[in-house]
């Protein structure tokens, strides 16, 4: 127990026989005997609870002191769910004018704050007006100990929206700017803990702790480095915190691109992911980019650390959404490795945000659909999707979608038997990779030199080009039979014989046309692309019917 008693050591002639009242004489020798055997005693219990209580409550301050060490060094050793029993002596010790006892009871309480149970009971004994006075103390060990309580204090989801509104948030921000980094550390870890929830954030906003956070992104110490970066990253979840941001800290960007290249991994991490947050905004996606954050993006993503890999591509990702960044992306270096990322299958997030960005960059050039193809994505795609869990399969698809506009490279990928991947994937559970796959069918349908891959893919894999039609046709989803009619409609302008032999010789393609077009159409009215849909029957079945003329 080291030196908590040692007021309490001299002789009863000498110090208490005069001073203390016999109830308190009573408490020290039961809780001298009870430290004797410490480690089978439990203090949070009957008569342990009882001595500790009675020189917590006591008039003099010596007791107060040794009750309050005593508390702290008893909650360091074992933390548990306790009572208001427990905590109020705490509490009652944390008032004291002495600094000395208000910083053993602080740590004491933020100790007990370690359990859940305990969490939601100091704050409902008001525990928090008492921490928020501490705080506010000249001595930096005190601030130090009621920061941490409060850290603490905020982990808990029922807690962190009565921190908000308790007045603690502006105590909170100024101590993140104390000299003492302890302090600072603790400071900055609680007002992360308060940056969950949308609500709490504007909390935070309104107290002025955007400047403060984003001041500190410099700091020589880790661990503030990261609970500032991570709060920031939190605060532009929000796009009208974004919006503030952007008004009031032109030196942000620069600051977590700086970041990017510092030594621990952690704060690497969440200064990618502060830049993937901000580039939800379409300014920030260019700013990012201008103010040359593209190569240490580039070098995160090649490193070895899932989470820094992940990071990365989510920033990217959001990057290149825009398309003047398309360009400075692939200049840079990304296709290779975005590539390569494909093939991460232990990390569904990092394969989906890899495609994402793929897909975003072949959206609006030629130039760049040769670069990626050249990359060896196609392969990687078709070797890849029909394994690839549904989420990945959606972005997988989609990117085939893209690929698959254009009229340069249809061969190519028909060539690589894409269709074989894509057939079975109109069937697939998930509504979206259908529509991805019979979208990338369809574009792949028109303006083919060679349709060798669509006869050879009629009834097969899994039912065919012709099942998928049929599916598609008879679907109540009026985009999806708007797709299968514009495919066929391709597939019988494309002027191949066998082709349409196929679907002449296929009652259930021109029975569900028929269906289509003999539909009440409402006095022309039509809902949901009825209308397209019933035109681009008619059409096929006109040439059908042309066709079999000839």
């Amino acid at each position: 127990m080291g030196n908590c008693l040692s007021c309490c050591n001299k002789s009863k002639d000498e110090q208490y026989e005069p001073l203390l009242a016999d109830r308190e004489r009573e408490a020290v020798a039961d809780l001298l005997n009870f430290l004797e055997d410490r480690n089978e005693v439990n203090f949070y219990s009957e008569e342990p609870l009882r001595a500790l209580t009675i020189l917590a409550y006591s008039d003099n301050i010596d007791l107060q002191r040794s009750a309050a060490l005593a508390f702290a060094e008893i909650t360091e050793k074992d933390v548990r769910e306790v009572d208001r029993e427990t905590i109020e002596p705490v509490l009652f010790l944390l008032q004291s004018p002495d600094a000395e006892i208000q910083r053993a009871a602080s740590v004491a309480l933020g100790n007990l704050a370690v359990n859940a149970e305990n969490k939601a009971l100091v704050v409902k004994l008001n525990g928090l007006d008492l921490l928020i006075r501490q705080m506010m103390s000249p001595h930096v060990e005190v601030q130090c100990n009621a920061v941490g309580c409060i850290t603490n204090l905020a982990t808990l989801d029922e807690n962190k929206s009565k921190i908000a509104h308790s007045g603690a948030l502006g105590p909170l921000t100024r101590l993140a700017k104390s000299k003492d980094i302890r302090v600072q550390r603790n400071a900055t870890g609680a007002l992360l803990n308060m940056t969950h929830s949308y609500e709490n954030r504007q909390q935070l906003v309104n107290a002025g702790t955007i400047p403060v956070l984003v001041s500190l992104l410099p700091s020589l110490d880790a661990d503030v480095q990261y609970y500032c970066t991570t709060s920031i990253s939190n605060i532009a979840v929000d796009a009208i915190h974004r919006k503030k941001l952007a008004q009031s800290e032109p030196k942000l960007v620069r600051s977590l691109i700086q970041l990017m290249d510092t030594a621990s991994p952690k704060v690497q991490c969440q200064a990618a992911l502060a830049l993937r947050n901000l580039a939800s905004d379409e300014r920030y996606q260019i700013e990012i980019v201008q103010s040359n954050a593209l190569p240490s993006l580039l070098r995160l993503l090649r490193s070895s650390y899932l989470p820094l890999i992940l990071a990365s591509v989510a920033c990217v990702r959001n990057i290149s959404i825009h398309p003047l960044n398309e360009s400075p992306i692939i200049d840079v270096g990304f296709l290779r490795p975005l590539v390569d990322l494909l093939s991460c299958t232990e990390n569904e997030e990092i394969q989906c945000h890899a495609v994402s960005t793929l897909r975003n960059l072949a959206a609006s050039s030629e130039r760049n659909k040769r670069a990626i193809i050249e990359a060896n994505a196609i392969q990687k795609l078709r070797d890849l999707i029909l394994d690839a869990p549904v989420s990945v399969q959606s972005e997988m698809t989609a990117c085939l979608a893209v690929l698959a506009l254009s009229d340069e490279f249809k061969s190519y990928l028909l060539n690589y038997g894409i269709c074989n991947v894509l057939i079975p994937l109109t069937d697939s559970m998930s509504i979206e990779v259908q529509g991805n796959s019979a979208a990338a069918l369809g574009n792949l349908s028109s303006n083919v030199d060679d349709y060798g891959q669509f006869i050879e893919c009629w009834d097969s894999p899994a039912g065919g080009i012709h099942g998928y039609l049929v599916r598609f046709l008879s679907s109540e989803d009026s985009t999806f039979a708007h797709i299968a009619a514009w495919t066929i409609v391709q597939l019988l302008e494309a002027g191949v014989p066998r082709l349409t032999a196929f679907i002449q010789s296929s009652d259930d393609i021109i029975e569900l046309l028929n269906d289509i077009v003999s539909r009440d159409v409402n006095n022309g009215e039509y809902e949901d692309g009825e209308g397209d849909v019933i035109l681009l029957s008619g059409r096929a079945l006109h040439l059908i019917e042309q066709d079999a003329d000839a």
